[in-house]
């Protein structure tokens, strides 16, 4: 029998009593929908104070009990809520998206007949799989609308006609038509029951041109209503199983009338609408005692509410964590919705837009961005490597310790092995007793794991998002016996805790930028090896170029042409378009070089030995202004670690 996992939630101050934020909400009603009972629930309380008055939101049968945040497991400590930890004390998951997945996870494997907790995950099991760093749709759900709630509500008489840009993107996005696997047979029953209908209510009819798309009826989803409950295997009326027609088979795709979205994601209910759910009743509550005017602006969040009520089990997970639900009147007098060119561009409608109206392809190579680079003076340039020779003892290492654990070929593991000489070289010349070392996208371990065995008086967690890469990690680190490791499934921003090091080997495109930035935060030494120049482009939290010297030189298109040339070193090119890409490769560099210059780092970009050992063989070594010079007494370091 499985051990039981430990949940930790949190629980914030209002009026001096206590409430649940709404990730804390969102994670008690997916437990509740899933009458899942394999976690030891614990309230996480920033100050002394009780959970009695809480007790009428907590799912009865639920193992609870409350903890101060300074009492909290040191991995737990350093991630933002919801986090889950493991019997072991070594695993620790957090962040919203990541937790959900999770408890689902759980309760198939204690109840692998749970259809319809399995179809929660949707089509491939990919719902909010995605971290909120590249997927627009994961960043609204889990952090966008949550966050504008609750900025609402801390004043909700304070409103005013515009709708937070987070609630009218979901409202945008529901009248939407929506496509989902294998529709072509959902499509073709409602264009044979819009037949069917029409010859009931005008038998004289005639009018079945194929010639011309088929309109959608002006209202009704039943059908799709049908086929969402039908997958969540309810005793509710199945979809039509008798073979169309003739007639219908005849009809061409691009004329069969479109789905209307039922849920957020489209016709299934899925995490999204539990993510969602606590989060709109809360803001449509709201509305409904302070701004009720405001309601005629979401017809379609309104119905996607009342729709969601009818999903078994919601109702009664609801109840159990204290919702009520609502039926919020909208007012007669009310004027219709405003049409969208009155109201400004949702999020997702900007970020779309933006992509539309992306540069087109250019033509040519990189050469005359860089002509115009070396007129300015500006040259890619690299620090002699201070160790080229140094290498870890491979031959007396255990054998998890090897790269060919990780089941790849002796010559790439050859060259794995090269590679991490050159990180963990960089990393012992800087480490010292009672650092904290972070393996940034770690994946199945290679170099957080032999920094652990090298350093063994340094703490080394591993931040990974992809679940099956961290549990290899995890079952390596436990065949050594490793006992400084730890292991933190989470996008990269949900780790919040202190460190002194920072190493990523290979981090793809923008997320080399984000280690960089969250090393910077954190006042820590960083030790980067970037990958796949190409992925780079502008991001939520950053653009490009990103330095001062760079932005006055290159516009945003000039730099993305080094990006896109940088990606050309591969040994079967030809070297001397190889030399070219090193050269941008330097030249991307140099620019996150001098922009960590900005804020007091001292940083060398140089090439990895030997230069064969990959393709991508920059290697980035960034010190923070105390590192530069006199390094900080190791006992005051430890000292700060503990406190």
């Amino acid at each position: 029998m499985k051990h039981t996992e430990a949940l930790y939630l949190e629980v914030s101050c209002q009026n001096e009593e206590p409430c649940l934020p709404l990730h804390t909400s969102i994670t008690l009603f997916l437990l509740s929908y899933c009458e899942c009972k394999s976690f030891k629930v614990f309230l996480v309380f920033t100050q002394p104070e009780s959970s009695q008055s809480l007790k009428s939101r907590l799912p009865e049968g639920l193992d609870v009990s409350h903890i101060q945040r300074e009492d909290l497991p040191l991995l737990v400590r350093g991630c933002r809520l919801p986090a889950a930890l493991d019997e072991s004390g070594m695993l620790c998951k957090a962040g919203l998206a990541v937790v959900l997945r999770h408890i689902i996870n759980n309760t198939l494997e204690a109840d692998p007949s749970r259809k319809d907790v399995l179809a929660l995950l949707g089509f491939k099991k990919t719902c909010l799989k995605a971290c909120a760093e590249v997927s627009k749709w994961t960043r609204l759900c889990e952090i966008g609308i949550p966050s504008a709630v609750e900025e609402h509500l801390k004043d909700p008489t304070n409103q005013s006609e515009q709708l937070p840009p987070s609630i009218l993107t979901l409202e945008r996005r529901l009248p939407a038509p929506v496509k989902v696997h294998n529709d072509d047979k959902i499509r073709r029953q409602k264009l044979q029951e819009q037949k069917r209908n029409e010859k009931n209510e005008s038998p004289a009819g005639n009018s079945n041109s194929e010639s011309e798309p088929v309109q959608p009826p002006q209202v009704g989803d039943e059908l799709e209503l049908r086929a969402a409950l039908a997958k969540l295997s309810v005793d509710s009326v199945p979809t039509a199983t008798t073979r169309e027609s003739c007639e219908i088979r005849k009809v061409k795709t691009p004329q069969l009338p479109l789905l209307h979205h039922v849920f957020a994601e489209g016709l299934y209910f899925t995490l999204t609408d539990v993510v969602l759910l606590p989060c709109i009743h809360q803001y449509l509550s709201s509305l409904q005692a302070h701004a009720a005017s405001l309601l005629h602006q979401i017809p379609h969040l309104l119905r996607w509410y009342s729709r969601v009520q009818e999903v078994p089990g919601v109702l009664r997970a609801a109840k159990a964590c204290g919702i009520a639900f609502c039926t919020p009147q909208v007012p007669t007098s009310s004027a219709p919705g405003p049409s969208a060119e009155s109201n400004p561009p949702s999020l997702l409608d900007q970020e779309e837009d933006q992509e539309k109206t992306k540069q087109p392809p250019f033509i040519g190579g990189p050469r005359p961005t860089m002509t115009k680079l070396k007129e300015n003076g500006i040259e890619a340039i690299y620090a002699p490597h201070p160790c080229p020779a140094w290498t870890l003892p491979w031959d007396s290492l255990p054998e998890a310790i090897n790269p060919t654990e990780g089941k790849m070929s002796n010559i790439r593991a050859v060259r794995k092995r090269q590679q991490l000489n050159n990180l963990v070289a960089m990393v012992t010349e800087i480490a010292r007793p009672g650092y904290t070392v972070v393996d940034f996208c770690s994946g199945t371990g290679h170099l957080g794991i032999v920094l652990a065995h090298t350093l063994p008086d340094c703490q080394v967690i591993l931040i990974e998002n992809k679940e099956e890469s961290l549990v290899r990690a995890q079952r390596r680190g436990a065949e050594l016996g490793l006992k400084n490791i730890g292991f933190i499934q989470a996008n990269l921003d949900y780790f919040t805790g202190p460190f002194e090091i920072g190493v990523a080997l290979h981090a793809c495109g923008v997320a080399t930028d984000m280690v960089m930035e969250h090393c910077i935060k954190a006042g820590a030494a960083f030790v980067i090896s970037p990958c796949c120049y190409g992925f780079i482009q502008n991001a939520i939290k950053f653009s490009f170029p990103k330095s001062k010297r760079f932005q006055e030189t290159l516009t945003s298109k000039e730099h993305m042409i080094l990006c896109r040339f940088a990606d050309q070193t591969a040994v079967q090119l030809h070297p001397e378009r190889r030399l070219v890409g090193k050269q941008c490769m330097g030249l991307v560099d140099l620019d996150r070089s001098w922009a960590a210059e900005a804020h007091g780092y001292s940083l060398q970009v140089m090439t990895m030995e030997p230069d064969s050992c990959s393709p991508k063989n920059n290697m980035l070594l960034g010190k923070p202004p105390h590192k530069s010079g006199q390094e900080v007494d190791a006992g005051q370091q430890e000292a700060a670690l503990h406190n």
